[in-house]
């Protein structure tokens, strides 16, 4: 017999003609019984002869599909006959996990993280994400975007100092000092890191829109072009002497500035640079701070050097990119310095915070004025407002900035009477933002045009863990923070465990097969249009989030490693992979086998234009 199914399919409903439905509203009420027995209407005998006729033809199918032991033809049936017990599948179990072969093995099956602090160890080098239009994360490929973390293999177990990266030119410094350039805007030939100023023994670096700005060991300040050509046709440095005769710098080939303020005093030099689109702020050891134009197309002009009055007319006689000192700033000690695009901040050692240049988006922390959208001279962030009500005494422990973006770190406490005055209640470590954040750059969940009163950023505010060694809570503080122009990134200070080896127990303590290795958290947010986030979506993101490991692939055979084969595994495995999060390795002294000795390393996240990057730092 057919089944219901398949008899409502074999029997369509037949339509009834217009005319015999408009019949049937006219005759609704009731008719005579002398015209009730009179004949039929013609639609109504047709009707009756179809319906005949297609239970006659469904009878007939019966029949048909009974004859022929329930086989039918064409397609009947809308799903599979059911199987045969000889096809039935044997329901399978997801395996138990693989029993650890060593104590080591038996650590990376409990946890990604430590395998990820072990890989970053035994394979140092650089991972890179974003646009590749200027063949910077991807120098070997086409690619327009790298959408996810990838290895760029110049650097396999290179060690570097810093290093900074814009969407068409890169720079870094490598183990020596030396500096390595690659990009197009560098140069169009090029496809891998070349060296460029070597023998300055450099350890920081910052980036305009087409210079270069170089800290060495020794304090001096170099500036050079981006582009390769214009460092070997331009303009050359006087030649070093040396007490080795016939033997010159191989830097005196390349064109470059020396930016090194003159008037420093005895002892004095520079320990910290940072650099916009336009200009660069130097900070000193005495917590002097200078600036000077770090760009060569245009000069700045949005108030970012902080010196009321300066312009291209009025500029002192002399190189056009001469240093010049914030006197403002003269009895504060500054002890940090971060720029943005077009605007400045710092903060000194008593917990103050001025900012200073354009202030469009409200990224000085002051109220929009269009009569007024730059500030030339160091202005003072009414920080202690922000805790108005609360009894607790504010202060800012650093500041960041990027794009039209600006950040500060602040740590408050309510005094305790009752206790030294050198003591005070529980600290409580906050993040606070403000500027342009309508592509989520500012992290507070928002999607704002411009934030000129400074916002609290949840993810980074008030939180605390407690330390197992000091047996204590403790606040969880940033580490640092690296902003991009429309992305950023945080590294969290949370307690970390890098001291499990095979061979040295974990903190003085004996060591446990379940005792594991694990770094600091790490959390991406902003702007996400050229896959600069990591992600390997293209949306943006306004809130903080975590990324997969670096080495995917790794990750994947780890798991895959860890489950065994068998039926469900993939399903388990890629639950298990959600579950791990990148986290990020602090820095620790460590055997490097590619490098044959032990070297005091950690990994560092640099956020660029459209770019970032992470790599192991020395």
């Amino acid at each position: 017999m057919l089944s219901t199914r398949c008899l409502s399919r074999a029997t369509p409903r037949v339509p009834l003609p217009p005319q015999f439905t408009r019949n049937l509203t006219r005759h609704s009420r009731p008719l005579p019984r002398a015209r009730a027995r009179a004949a039929p209407h013609p639609y109504t005998q047709r009707f009756v002869r179809s319906v005949v006729t297609v239970t006659i033809l469904v009878g007939t199918g019966a029949t048909w599909q009974w004859l022929n032991g329930n086989k039918v033809l064409g397609e009947v049936y809308a799903e599979e006959p059911p199987p045969t017990p000889s096809e039935e599948q044997t329901l399978k179990f997801e395996q138990q996990r693989r029993q650890a072969l060593s104590e080591e093995d038996n650590r990376s099956i409990i946890s990604s993280q430590h395998v990820q602090v072990q890989k970053s160890w035994e394979n140092p080098g650089v991972y890179a994400w974003g646009s590749n239009s200027g063949r910077v994360v991807a120098p070997d490929s086409q690619e327009t975007y790298i959408k996810t973390p990838r290895r760029i293999p110049f650097f396999d177990n290179v060690l570097l100092r810093d290093i900074k990266l814009d969407r068409n030119f890169g720079a870094a410094i490598d183990e020596r000092g030396d500096l390595l350039q690659w990009g197009a805007a560098f140069s169009n030939d090029t496809t891998q890191p070349t060296k460029t100023l070597q023998g300055k023994n450099l350890t920081s670096l910052a980036i305009s829109r087409d210079r270069i700005i170089a800290l060495s060991k020794s304090g001096d300040v170099y500036s050079l072009p981006v582009s390769q050509e214009e460092q070997l046709t331009g303009p050359k440095p006087p030649a070093t002497s040396s007490w080795i005769p016939f033997w010159g710098s191989p830097s005196n080939n390349i064109s470059y500035r020396i930016r090194t303020p003159q008037n420093l005093s005895r002892g004095e030099k520079v320990t910290s640079i940072s650099s916009g689109l336009e200009h660069a702020l130097m900070l000193t050891s005495a917590g002097r701070v200078f600036s000077f134009a770090s760009g060569s197309q245009d000069y700045p002009r949005k108030g970012q050097l902080g010196i009321p009055g300066l312009t291209w007319e009025s500029r002192p006689a002399g190189a056009f990119d001469a240093p010049h000192e914030i006197l403002t700033l003269r009895g504060f000690p500054i002890q940090h310095i971060a720029t943005g695009d077009y605007h400045s901040l710092v903060s000194d050692s008593s917990g103050r915070a001025f900012s200073f240049g354009d202030n469009s988006s409200g990224q000085l922390g002051f109220e929009f004025d269009a009569d007024a959208l730059h500030i030339d001279a160091p202005s003072l962030l009414p920080t202690q407002r922000l805790y108005a009500g609360s009894a607790q005494q504010a202060a800012v422990t650093n500041v960041f900035a990027g794009g039209n973006t600006s950040f500060l770190t602040i740590e408050a406490a309510k005094p305790n009477p009752t206790a030294p005055a050198t003591r005070t209640n529980r600290v409580q470590a906050d993040t606070w933002a403000f500027g342009f954040g309508l592509t989520g750059q500012l992290g507070t969940g928002r999607w704002t045009h411009t934030q000129s009163t400074p916002v609290k950023v949840p993810t980074f505010s008030g939180l605390f863990e407690y330390d197992e060694h000091n047996n204590s809570v403790i606040p969880i503080r940033l580490a640092y923070m690296s902003i991009g122009t429309t992305h950023a990134a945080a590294v969290l200070d949370n307690v970390a465990s890098v001291a499990v080896s095979p061979t040295t127990g974990k903190r003085g303590n004996a060591l446990t097969p379940n005792d594991t290795n694990w770094g600091r958290d790490i959390v991406f947010w902003g702007n996400n249009e050229f896959y600069q986030l990591g992600t390997g979506k293209r949306s943006n993101a306004p809130t903080p989030t975590y990324i997969n490991p670096l080495d995917q692939k790794a990750e994947d055979e780890r798991a895959a490693s860890v489950l065994g084969s068998g039926s469900g595994n993939s399903v388990k495995a890629k639950r298990e992979r959600e579950m791990h999060r990148f986290q990020i390795t602090p820095k620790q002294r460590v055997r490097v086998p590619a490098l044959g000795r032990s070297v005091d390393m950690e990994q560092k996240v640099e956020c660029g234009r459209g770019v970032t990057a992470v790599y192991s730092a020395v």
